[in-house]
């Protein structure tokens, strides 16, 4: 009776492709996660008034308010607005971040189940 299949005598081909693959794309996100934590995200807010610019690592890197909106009477005007631009900033790092996901994702080739 002919084996069908086994492993006794080492990984079968289709195996060993998709370790190869796998490996391939382990790579490839870890390039592309450091190209993301290099690239920087602002948003605005009050009109552009406050600015905020964050990377991909989710890190604050500047913060930019013009002259009027600096009011002395009104601090948690400009608090909200710093908490709203920072807010979107982040959104958008996340965003880039789950666009590079879904692009190693759609590299699988799992939409219609394993490609073996």
């Amino acid at each position: 009776m002919a084996k069908r299949g086994g492993f006794p005598g080492g990984m079968p081909g289709n195996m060993n492709n998709l370790m190869k693959q796998a490996q391939r794309m382990q790579r490839q996100m870890e390039e592309n996660q450091k190209e993301l934590e290099t690239k920087e995200f602002t948003a605005a807010a009050g009109g552009g008034a406050v600015e905020v610019t964050v990377t991909g690592k989710k890190e604050i890197v500047k913060v930019k308010l013009s002259e009027e909106v600096v009011d002395p009477e009104d601090v948690e005007m400009l608090e909200d607005l710093i908490v709203a631009a920072t807010n979107e900033a982040l959104r958008k790092a996340e965003e880039a971040g789950a666009e590079v996901m879904n692009k190693m994702a759609g590299g699988l080739g799992l939409g219609g189940g394993f490609p073996f």
